[in-house]
């Protein structure tokens, strides 16, 4: 039987999950990610989790599509709620805002302290949540970042221990990918310069207030990844 085919996305999420570890995916949607480890006899086991009844019988389809219901279980679930503490080794929560990860880290607390590692796919206010894993007690062991359909998506893999950030631009735009000068951030920065570039230029002849408060949080931002483009000058 042909393998699965996913998003480079979820490939790249999925491909941070540690080998013969029991997985949780936590707002499975299509319930892709569980499918294509266990195909890939990556994960022995796999419970799909989501809080809408829709995307979890659309998840239950396709395990079933594939032959897959005595590998993965799907529960209806808020966050981890539906979680036993030590159920589970691994748990992935992809493709939602920053502040909701935030939300579900903090209401599991005691799911998440047996866990060995978390792997994140934040889609908003990533600083932030950098930031926020530190203050929990958590650091980033690896990060990556692809780019598809012209859209950018950060990732990490956490595990518990202490984070040593340097600088805002480390928090922002992530350590591990600035260290490595990875590819895919250099573009995603350089689009964002051109970008902040033209916006600027819009606003030049501006004196409203809101221009001017634009202005200046472009200014910190342009600092911010000024300080990030240094690192691939090293």
């Amino acid at each position: 039987m042909k393998e699965l085919q996913i998003s480079k996305r979820l490939k790249a999420v999925a491909e941070f999950v540690g080998k013969g570890l029991v997985l949780a995916d936590v707002g499975c949607d299509h319930g892709y990610i569980p499918i294509y480890l266990i195909q890939k006899k990556q994960i022995p086991r796999a419970i799909a989790m989501d809080v809408n009844q829709g995307p979890l019988l659309r998840a239950d389809s396709h395990i079933r599509e594939w032959g897959l219901e005595s590998y993965i279980e799907t529960r209806l679930s808020d966050g981890v709620k539906a979680l036993k503490p030590g159920e589970v080794q691994s748990v992935v929560i992809a493709g939602m805002g920053g502040p909701l990860m935030e939300k579900i880290i903090l209401e599991g607390t005691e799911v998440f302290a047996q866990v060995q590692e978390l792997i994140l796919q934040p889609q908003s206010e990533i600083g932030a949540f950098r930031r926020f894993l530190g203050e929990q007690g958590y650091c980033i062991e690896d990060e990556n970042m692809v780019e598809e359909d012209g859209k950018y998506y950060p990732m990490m893999k956490v595990v518990h221990g202490n984070m040593d950030y340097a600088s805002q631009a480390e928090y922002c735009y992530g350590q591990k990918l600035l260290r490595q000068n990875h590819p895919v951030l250099l573009e995603f920065l350089l689009r964002e310069q051109r970008k902040a570039e033209e916006i600027l230029e819009r606003l030049k002849d501006s004196e409203t207030a809101s221009a001017r408060t634009r202005r200046l949080e472009m200014e910190e931002e342009a600092k911010i990844r000024k300080e990030a483009l240094a690192y691939y000058e090293m």
